[in-house]
């Protein structure tokens, strides 16, 4: 007796995108694409996995992605860590160095895809999602910083979204953090009794993020807490200020928000973040930062960094707030047919059609014309192609108008001798 196979279903956290959705990811990656093409950067593409040291190096041990979201296993072949890639910059980073792409000039480089972290699902926090993944590499400015954070805006501006508000501040260098990082532990130091078990153990590993905590009953002390920005020294204020003076001569609002502090361990100076009240407690659509020290880090020679990431699931959400999803059609021309004669014909001029960029259908195998009327309108086709016995003795095709024109038959619906069929249909489309 054969045993049932129970049905499988996707992994928790880990979404399937379906033909009327993809068709929406696929207009967002196209208007993502032609943005970054405006500021001249170039596709670049990594693998999902890498070397789980890469990412405790890069990342920082004492992370919460190191520590508890990262998908690593032991490789049976060789007995290596490996890692799914919990983010992009650390990858992007390591190609750099191992492709010595910094040796001629800086490079602005971008990625689409996906990335892995084992959170608890909820909305806007997947273990599965997608990045749109921004990096300038080999330029050290605050005008590069600058134009990473208006180039969020005019994305903004070009999908129709307003509610998004920018929040930056400016982690200094290692010898600020250095002196502020001794002044916050004494300071956490003498409010213990109000550490959630995450303040106590990152109390000495890691107590910038202990400010960055949602603990209500540890806000007071993390407001009293000594602050980053009063540690900054003139080189960092001034690069902070170059940045302020760009968002301003572009029209970009921002507020100070010093206490953020990003979840990675490779920020120095300027840190960002894109927030909204639409997205429930995923607030963030779009964060990143300056990385300088991240490639000597990786063993490559020393040289600045700045970039950031999008998620798009966030995005997506965001954005059909503002501009609703409308059903993409299937084809343009659909093709009705009766008979197998008639039914190789179609393809025939379908291919004609496709040669001259005209995308059609071929209803499959046989069917009623009423069932296949019915079938061409639920495809989303602007023309209707009918061939049949009738049409084949006579040499033409019958064209009906399925939207654009008015719906009368004698406006909508004309013979048209076949061998000028796909002539007729290309100027009908344009």
């Amino acid at each position: 007796m054969t045993q049932a196979f129970s049905k499988v279903t996707a992994i928790r956290g880990m979404n399937d995108a379906l033909p009327g959705n993809g068709a929406r990811w696929e207009q967002l990656e196209e208007a993502v694409r032609v943005w970054l093409a405006g500021y001249g950067y170039r596709n670049m593409r990594t693998p999902i996995l890498e070397h789980t040291r890469l990412f405790t190096r890069g990342i920082g041990e004492v992370t919460d992605i190191v520590e508890k979201e990262m998908y690593s296993f032991t490789d049976s072949l060789n007995g290596e860590s490996l890692t799914m890639r919990p983010e992009f910059t650390a990858g992007m980073v390591r190609a750099a160095i191992e492709h010595n792409l910094l040796y001629d000039r800086p490079q602005r480089v971008y990625a689409i895809g996906p990335v892995f972290r084992h959170e608890r699902p909820q909305r806007g926090r997947y273990r599965q999602f997608h990045q749109i993944d921004v990096e300038a590499l080999g330029l050290s400015g605050p005008d590069i910083d600058a134009e990473l954070i208006i180039m969020a805006a005019r994305l903004w501006k070009a999908l129709g979204i307003t509610d998004v508000h920018l929040e930056i501040n400016s982690l200094g260098q290692g010898e600020e953090r250095a002196a502020h990082r001794a002044a916050l532990i004494a300071h956490l130091e003498a409010h213990k009794d109000v550490l959630d078990e995450d303040g106590l153990r990152r109390m000495y590993t890691n107590p910038l993020r202990v400010l960055d905590t949602k603990n209500p009953a540890m806000q007071a002390m993390a407001d009293a807490a000594p602050k980053l920005f009063d540690f900054l020294g003139d080189v960092s204020r001034a690069h902070f200020a170059g940045v302020c003076e760009r968002l301003d001569d572009a029209g970009v609002s921002y507020r100070l928000n010093p206490r953020m502090v990003r979840g990675l361990d490779y920020y120095n100076l300027t840190v960002f973040e894109w927030v909204t009240d639409k997205l429930g407690a995923q607030a963030t659509v779009c964060g990143g930062g300056r990385y300088d020290g991240l490639i000597e880090l990786l063993g490559g020679k020393p040289a600045p960094a700045v970039g950031f990431a999008i998620g798009m699931e966030r995005l997506m959400d965001l954005w059909g707030q503002y501009q609703p999803e409308t059903p993409k059609p299937e084809c343009t021309v659909y093709f009705v047919h009766q008979g197998d004669v008639a039914q190789r014909r179609a393809a025939i001029l379908a291919e004609g059609l496709r040669d001259v960029g005209v995308s059609a259908v071929v209803h499959a195998g046989s069917g009623s014309f009423k069932s296949q009327f019915k079938r061409a309108d639920t495809s989303g086709a602007q023309i209707a192609v009918i061939l049949g016995d009738d049409e084949l003795a006579s040499g033409v095709a019958s064209v009906k108008m399925l939207r654009g024109e008015p719906s009368s038959d004698a406006l909508s619906q004309q013979q048209v001798p076949i061998d000028q069929l796909v002539t007729f249909l290309k100027d009908k489309v344009n």
